[in-house]
């Protein structure tokens, strides 16, 4: 969907261009959540994936400016195709100074140039439709050095976490019941809101345990549930997701540091901490499958290995390991969508329905009321048939 950016001409009196206050975080996912339309979005943001390529989109920014380079040619990542498709405009390479703007400062971003008021303040690199396809040509030829990378980390993981993996040692106990039943973990990632739209008859029926991962939690809100559990290392879920009532576990690094408990004690909370390298919803398989669950059904989790480098960080090798360890129990939601029908259908809820007019029909006749009823249908009945036919003769 194109998104319709208002620019000032010159014969308007105005500078040309595109303007608005700027937001500036390093983060791109904590300044999606403050960004409003017509902000410019300053980010630093190396290699500018999907899932926060369609939250700016989703914010509808003037403009967006990245003092990291969009694309770097590790991989190719889809960020940028995403914001040029939607007709945002993306100023690259800005460099380092952009992120000390202060928010709410006025910009103004004339072509390749970033102006606040008379004063250029960065000059970069507009990503148009050819320049984006040009990168991604040349980043898909590098992929085949990223694989031999993530065999690499794969491994790194393998020889860190080998006793977590096989044994499950370091899961920590939790309160909430998850022995034989399903678990939905959803995590903010590639289509979840469509994803658990399409999951709805499946949560209606078989109530499945619903564990969020960060700001999955928020994901579980928004669409009307409630969290039974919340995992991650609680930097992008909201106080009041955390404030639900749902058993709360920290990850925490592999040595013992939970910077994420700080914030569960400044709200009066209580909290699991797991230690485990990876991401969280690693943690969150891990966690479920060692305390039993029966089916584990993943929304916005990383399935293509695209999706995993688009992630940017190493630990993704440890999400391919999961999702070996966990195996025959991981479903992933677009396959449960696919899969799963109603038990119920159509069909034999019309039938359901006509059999218990019948017994109705059946039970009513079979009284003395009933059959004085009947027979007084049956006279009017005749009495209609009577008239019509006495019309047309």
């Amino acid at each position: 969907m194109a998104i319709s950016i208002r620019r000032r001409s010159p014969a308007s009196g105005a500078h040309p261009g595109v303007s608005g206050p700027a937001r500036v975080d390093r983060r791109t996912k904590n300044l999606t959540k403050r960004l409003r339309p017509g902000d410019i979005a300053v980010i630093d943001h190396r290699d500018l994936d999907r899932v926060s390529a369609e939250s700016l989109v989703a914010a509808r920014p003037a403009a967006v400016v990245n003092a990291a380079t969009s694309i770097s040619g590790r991989y190719p990542n889809v960020g940028p195709e995403i914001l040029v498709a939607a007709g945002i405009p993306l100023l690259d390479e800005a460099g380092p100074e952009v992120m000390t703007l202060r928010d709410g400062q006025p910009l103004r971003l004339d072509g390749a140039d970033l102006w606040q008021h008379e004063h250029r303040v960065a000059t970069g690199h507009v990503l148009d439709e050819e320049s984006v396809h040009a990168k991604m040509q040349q980043a898909r030829s590098g992929l085949a050095e990223q694989i031999e990378a993530f065999a690499m980390n794969t491994m790194e993981y393998v020889r860190k976490e080998r006793r977590l993996l096989l044994d499950g040692v370091g899961v920590p106990p939790i309160t909430t019941r998850l022995d034989g039943r399903h678990c939905l973990i959803v995590v903010r990632g590639y289509h979840y809101k469509e994803d658990l739209e399409t999951l709805r008859p499946y949560i209606r029926e078989y109530r499945p345990v619903l564990i969020g991962v960060d700001g999955g939690a928020d994901a579980i809100i928004e669409a009307g549930y409630r969290p039974d559990l919340i995992v991650g290392d609680m930097d992008s879920v909201s106080d009041g997701a955390l404030r639900s009532g749902a058993e709360l576990v920290v990850h925490a690094y592999r040595d013992g540091r939970a910077p994420g408990l700080g914030r569960i004690e400044q709200l009066g909370l209580d909290a699991v901490v797991f230690p485990a390298a990876g991401t969280s919803e690693d943690v969150a398989m891990l966690l479920a499958d060692d305390c039993g669950a029966e089916l584990i059904v993943a929304v916005g989790t990383h399935v293509t290995l695209v999706e995993f480098l688009d992630k940017g960080r190493d630990g993704q090798a440890s999400t391919f390991l999961t999702r070996l360890r966990v195996g025959g129990k991981l479903v992933d939601a677009k396959g449960v969508s696919r899969l799963y029908r109603a038990r119920i259908s159509g069909v034999m809820l019309v039938a359901l329905v006509a059999v218990g007019l019948l017994a109705l029909f059946a039970a009513i006749a079979s009284t003395p009321t009933g059959q004085a009823w009947l027979q007084v249908i049956a006279a009017r009945w005749d009495d209609l048939r009577s008239a019509v036919v006495g019309i047309f003769t």
